[in-house]
């Protein structure tokens, strides 16, 4: 982790400075130096070798000796006498010598003499051996400490780089309006790992309430035989720690953990603290939720919609520690039984100060626990739920669709200080959301949109098998809301469709897992191009040995053509050499010559170029 730092002083007297760090929990700190850069500008690094919190802070002050031999070298150059000169850095020399032993301390001693002695000026023995000495023993009396103690949180490398994949295991017996089962959700590993899937996101898997259960299409009041959503947490069969019987057991939970791992994908549960009338917290706690003024509980609303199957959690009742407590038992509990990625349904509409709390102590008991913020807000409380530990978040990204649209957001979330502490997980498109583009557009969009989510974002996801089979269709005109939406009922899916987008998926993902460029999200840059309907831009390893450039044609109707232009340097590429660009989606290989290169693109065959650049001509 590099630090830079502002450090400085009035007069002329030369500084040193260290960088300190420990991890969190140890008593000893460790030290580097800092190296001045300009502008009183310093900057220092140290290694993150484990997961977990790690602190910092720095420590200054005005170094004698350095100040000297500055000034010596100085008078020496002007040829001045430096006599005195020479007695005040024998004592600075001689001081130094008291805090060492051994070799260090016979040659500073050594050093201390010569200056003392009249045959020299001084220049002969002001060595970059003796400065290496001297800053061995520094004199750090008037050193000062930076007045607060900061902290940065290392992950896992899953937290940098991803591809999520959601499923309803309910959905996954394959015969129409049966109920799927934890072990028929084993039969689609196979599946989703074809596609290069490396984590299951499963939504709630708990039993569902029956008071006010929704019917399909989110109708109010549904029939006997409609399972409702899996979000309405809580029958007189359990709650946040149960699992729906019809999907099975937590004997089978672990299982399919297993069996996923045993194929490269990690599993994902689903959190969301919010219970329905039958949940066994309202009859066991009652004070743990919002009373009206008749004494009912207060169910969730949204006017003008009323949600009587929701009653929202009271994190403000007098009995909030009791409530946090068993709130933070979910976590452990299923962390007990191997889970290790959380995602957390509308974080936003909780407290700040327990999410802050709850993950720092799952996390300072299980280090490599990763939590998903589902949290489409407004930008401050998203980025406030990062600095408070979420390792990722849900983004704007499915609304933005014009060139400008995209350039901006990402511009944000990758150059400025935001990129910092938020890492965004890309989605297209959720259960809860078919945008506008997706519905027009068909499978061109759906291609672009993936395209764009892989290669804008180290971390990205979809909701199928509604994405690959291009499900398309609105509940009704204006609405992001399924038609048939799988949040209400059983969906029979066609996983062998041949008109499926499986096989464009799992090449766009082989490309993400072999190229290393696209496995991060600081190093993305925008490139010009003469066309609005045509997005160009870059990603690199910083030893540019492996550069990927993207062209994405925005209209999902028409072929679109253009010039792209680009800085050829910033790239690692000779301006004045021809280069290749190998086609990572289509296998074809272009020569390149200069920064001012044509494309053009089809939506209805592949509506984007992944080149490859180098400088590697094929003869």
């Amino acid at each position: 982790m590099r630090v830079e730092s502002d450090i400085y002083i009035d007069g002329q007297d030369a500084l040193s400075a260290v960088l300190r760090y420990r991890k969190q929990g140890h008593s000893r700190w460790s030290e580097v130096p800092m190296e001045p850069l300009v502008n009183d500008r310093w900057w220092g690094e140290f290694e993150l070798t484990q997961t977990g919190v790690y602190q910092y802070t720095l420590q200054a002050w005005v170094d004698p000796y350095k100040s000297w031999r500055e000034v010596l070298t100085k008078k020496i150059t002007a040829g001045q006498d430096v006599t005195l000169d020479r007695l005040t850095g024998a004592e600075l020399i001689e001081k130094a010598a008291q805090h060492a032993s051994g070799k260090a301390r016979r040659l500073l001693g050594q050093f201390a003499v010569a200056l003392r002695s009249d045959n020299t000026g001084g220049e002969d023995i002001v060595t970059d051996e003796l400065a290496a000495l001297m800053k061995k023993f520094p004199d750090r009396s008037r050193e000062v400490s930076y007045d607060k103690v900061l902290s940065v949180e290392v992950d896992r490398k899953k937290a940098g780089f991803s591809a999520w994949y959601e499923l309803f295991p309910r959905s996954c017996s394959g015969y129409p309006g049966k109920h799927g089962t934890l072990r028929d959700c084993e039969t689609r590993l196979a599946y989703v790992a074809s596609m290069g899937f490396d984590v299951l996101y499963l939504p709630p898997i708990h039993p569902i309430g029956h008071s006010f259960r929704k019917g399909k299409n989110n109708e109010l009041s549904g029939n006997p035989d409609d399972v409702g959503s899996p979000w309405a947490i809580g029958s007189n069969e359990g709650g946040h720690k149960a699992i729906h019987p019809q999907l099975g057991t937590v004997e089978d939970f672990k299982r399919l953990i297993a069996k996923a791992k045993e194929l490269g994908i990690e599993i994902a549960l689903d959190i969301a603290f919010q219970c329905t009338p039958d949940h066994p917290y309202v009859k066991e706690h009652p004070e743990w939720f919002r009373k009206r003024p008749d004494g009912s509980i207060q169910y969730a609303e949204n006017p003008p919609k009323k949600y009587q199957d929701i009653y929202p959690l009271d994190f403000e009742t007098e009995h909030w520690q009791e409530l946090w407590d068993e709130l933070r038992s979910v976590f452990f509990f299923w962390c007990e039984q191997g889970m290790r990625l959380f995602r957390v349904d509308n974080p936003h509409t909780k407290p700040f100060p327990f999410w802050e709390w709850v993950i720092r102590e799952v996390k300072a008991k299980y280090p490599d626990v990763l939590f998903l913020a589902e949290a489409f807000t407004r930008p401050k409380i998203m980025y406030r739920l990062a600095k408070l530990g979420f390792s990722q978040s849900y983004t704007y990204f499915a609304w933005r669709n014009t060139k400008a649209e995209l350039t901006q957001y990402f511009t944000e979330l990758t150059q400025t200080e935001v990129a910092d502490f938020f890492r965004p997980n890309l989605w297209p498109n959720t259960p809860d959301i078919l945008t506008e583009y997706l519905q027009t557009g068909g499978r061109p969009a759906f291609m672009t949109r993936l395209v764009l989510a892989a290669t804008l974002g180290a971390n990205y996801g979809i909701y199928g098998p509604a994405f690959e089979s291009c499900e398309n269709i609105p509940r009704e005109r204006g609405s992001e809301e399924y038609l048939n939406s799988e949040k209400y009922e059983i969906r029979t899916w066609n996983f062998e469709d041949p008109a499926s987008l499986r096989e464009f998926i799992g090449r766009i993902n082989r490309i993400r897992r072999a190229n290393k460029a696209l496995q991060n999200d600081r190093s993305l840059r925008f490139h010009d191009t003469d066309n609005e309907q045509l997005i160009c831009f870059s990603k690199r390893t910083a030893d540019r040995s492996n550069v990927i450039l993207i062209v994405v044609n925005l209209d999902f109707r028409y072929t679109q053509s253009g010039w792209v232009n680009l800085t050829l340097e910033e790239l690692g590429l000779n301006p004045t050499v021809p280069f290749q660009a190998h086609d990572l989606i289509t296998d074809a290989r272009y020569v390149w010559h200069g920064p001012r290169n044509y494309v053009a693109l089809n939506p209805h065959t592949v509506p984007a170029h992944i080149l490859r650049l180098g400088h590697e001509i094929p003869t």
